[in-house]
């Protein structure tokens, strides 16, 4: 399972969401630190949930990082959240 595909189960498990879109932005980021050659290291998510619904900023942000787990965001260089409730 790619990285991608690995966002988007866990995402959608965690968060029930009506919108969901997945991202791979890696290779506008070639030659720029973290690249990966193959690409899954930089992601631009966008997601809308109820479950977001009250929670700030900073608390939606780790909601989705710990969704993802630890392992997984160590494998990311760099992930842009859009988050909506």
């Amino acid at each position: 399972m790619t990285r991608t595909e690995k966002i988007q189960s866990r995402l959608s498990e965690a968060f029930d969401p009506v919108l969901l879109e997945v991202v791979d932005d890696s290779e506008s980021h070639r030659g720029h630190a973290g690249y990966q050659e193959g690409g899954e290291s930089h992601f631009n998510v966008a997601i809308q949930s109820d479950a977001f619904k009250g929670l700030s900023r900073i608390a939606q942000h780790r909601a989705v990082h710990d969704a993802l787990g630890k392992e997984l965001m160590a494998e990311i260089h760099a992930l842009s959240l859009d988050i909506r409730s």
